[in-house]
């Protein structure tokens, strides 16, 4: 496969980081549009190579990858000149379908997708609106993969996405407390690192199980998971934490018109 990338930020550095290290057998062409960033990618990986232009990346390959800060992309996809049989992959929020479909026409096939930094290291789950195998391929080989039947479903994933700063900051004022309480801070941040981890791998390993179910679990009564997520709920966190993810969810759907607003 011929895989180009339009906009060279973050996001396209982690998935070509993880596709070469996948050795998934792309050839990728990358946008001059960050200079420095697409240098070092191709410097760093056989499989990459920087194209003279935007549309010198359309020319050479059938799959894109639309990887533009989102208040750009306008302006730079209407200098392109896209073919019917390309297929387009969007990982830039703020548009919905239907307004990519007329920014890239006449190109067949527009896919939305909301890959996460772990795709550098293969362990993102990417959201995928409407399902395709070919996008669903690519991803896989980055990590994981979530199909959606449609829009309002993909943006409620985006919109989760919100939340990884607040895990990092949950995280973070943990080993704070065990660095108060006299834990070196690197030994400190190794042991949460580790607790969660053991969560995740719980909570991935037990499909059919409730998030509640394994706080219940934990939380024996009278015991101390149980008083620590007694003070937090009558805190109203947990409540916040849905508030705040409403704001995404509006900032989102304004951001995208012909998406269901929220209730």
């Amino acid at each position: 496969m011929q895989l180009g990338f339009i906009g060279t930020g973050a996001i396209t550095s982690a998935m070509v980081s993880g596709l070469c290290a996948a050795d998934a057998g792309q050839r990728i062409w990358l946008s001059p549009r960050n200079a420095g960033v697409a240098a070092k990618l191709a410097a760093r990986y056989p499989g990459a190579a920087v194209a003279g232009s935007n549309q010198d990346v359309l020319d050479a390959c059938e799959t894109v990858v639309l990887a533009v800060r989102p208040p750009l992309a306008r302006g730079v996809l209407a200098a392109l000149r896209f073919r019917p049989e390309h297929r387009v992959v969007s990982v830039m929020a703020g548009l919905a379908r239907r307004q990519l479909a007329e920014l890239v026409a006449p190109a067949g096939q527009v896919t939305r997708a909301v890959p996460l930094p772990a795709a550098a290291e293969r362990r993102s789950t990417t959201a995928i609106f409407p399902p395709d195998p070919v996008v669903a391929a690519l991803f896989a080989s980055l990590g994981s993969t979530v199909e959606v039947e449609t829009e309002d479903e993909f943006e409620a994933l985006a919109a989760a996405t919100a939340t990884l700063a607040a895990h990092f900051t949950f995280s973070d004022s943990i080993a704070a407390w065990l660095t108060r309480q006299g834990v070196p801070a690197a030994k400190a941040r190794d042991y949460v690192a580790k607790v969660i981890l053991g969560l995740a791998a719980a909570a991935v390993d037990a499909p059919d199980r409730s998030f509640r179910e394994l706080a219940g679990e934990c939380a024996t009564p009278g015991g101390m998971n149980e008083q620590v997520l007694r003070h937090l709920t009558e805190n109203g966190v947990f409540e916040r934490v849905s508030e705040g993810l409403d704001g995404i969810l509006r900032r989102v759907r304004a951001a995208a018109p012909g998406v269901t607003p929220p209730e």
